[in-house]
């Protein structure tokens, strides 16, 4: 829906602070410990499609507004072995991409990280946080998804599983669009190629070229809804990957560097809480899931 009166619009607000709520009661109820967002960094994700860095000059030295605290939450695991964020994300992305309706250049995700976990332990946690979630909201916001006009259906675990590969040969590439548009409910893609993926993520020892990541899609068209998996922690293998895919070592300088000190095994994801929002509230389109929206390309937002 097109959100056109204040009442919409004061309804969907609501859902999404029942969303922040419940989801950090959940991930408290589970031992998972919250630590605050950064928000300046000499080294943040690198990504693996077109962005503009937010270069700061910070004292001299030139740091960057963050696109995920992927590098952070590994290094936190030395500390807490199982952590959360709600951590604002900056990514400055072609203009074009305002068209899809589901793309800001200033978003919230809720990144979360296990120490020594596999995939499956954190896409069992991903379904359990996506399932208390949309069982709260049903409960406690009744009244607003009433307002828009909006129902909801908690889905039943596991959710369905399909592989990159199989996805890809029915729709071709990219297809998260004409795959979320079949689904009736949640569903992962697994095992992502490693030439359409960052260098952290955690290539199969036993399948070279294939990542142990996954990707979380909503159904009704809504798209994607996280992206994560295992991480690379070895100091060999990410140097290796940094080769193989053709990306400077200075540039992560920093972040290898502590590598070098120690980082632990790990698998964890990053949820978009407005992408969240939309699918939950049945939005057109993300910027009406915040407050003074910043959509790709645009100067005019306050």
């Amino acid at each position: 829906m097109r959100i056109r009166t204040e009442s919409e619009r004061r309804a969907v607000l609501t859902i999404k602070s029942e969303i922040v709520r419940s989801a950090g009661e959940y991930l408290r109820s589970k031992g998972f410990v919250e630590i605050l967002p950064v928000l300046l960094s000499p080294v943040t994700d690198p990504l693996h499609h077109e962005t503009y860095d937010g270069a700061v000059d910070f004292y001299g030295v030139p740091y960057q507004l963050m696109k995920s605290m992927i590098f952070h939450k590994q290094i936190a695991l030395r500390t807490l072995p199982k952590i959360f964020c709600f951590a604002p994300n900056v990514r400055m992305e072609p203009a074009e991409r305002a068209s899809a309706g589901r793309y800001l250049a200033e978003f919230v995700q809720l990144d979360l990280e296990v120490r020594d976990a596999s995939r499956d332990d954190i896409m069992a946690v991903g379904e359990g946080l996506v399932v208390a979630i949309l069982s709260a909201v049903r409960e406690s916001c009744a009244e607003e998804l009433t307002v828009l006009e909006r129902e909801i259906a908690v889905p039943s675990v596991p959710f369905e599983r399909v592989s990159y590969a199989d996805a890809a040969a029915r729709f071709g590439e990219p297809f998260d669009d004409a795959l979320s548009t079949t689904l009736v409910g949640p569903a992962w893609v697994v095992d992502f190629p490693r030439r359409i993926r960052e260098f952290y993520d955690r290539e199969d020892p036993e399948r070279p070229e294939v990542l142990l990541d996954m990707d979380l899609m909503y159904p009704e068209g809504y798209g994607e809804a996280l992206s994560g998996g295992e991480r690379e922690y070895e100091l060999a293998r990410i140097h290796d990957r940094l080769d193989r895919d053709s990306i400077p070592k200075a540039k992560f300088e920093r972040y290898l560097e502590e590598v070098e000190r120690g980082v632990p095994r790990s698998a964890g994801f990053g949820i978009g809480i407005e992408r969240l929002t939309r699918y939950i509230a049945g939005l057109d389109r993300i910027e009406e899931a915040r407050l003074f929206p910043k959509t790709p390309g645009d100067t005019n937002a306050i």
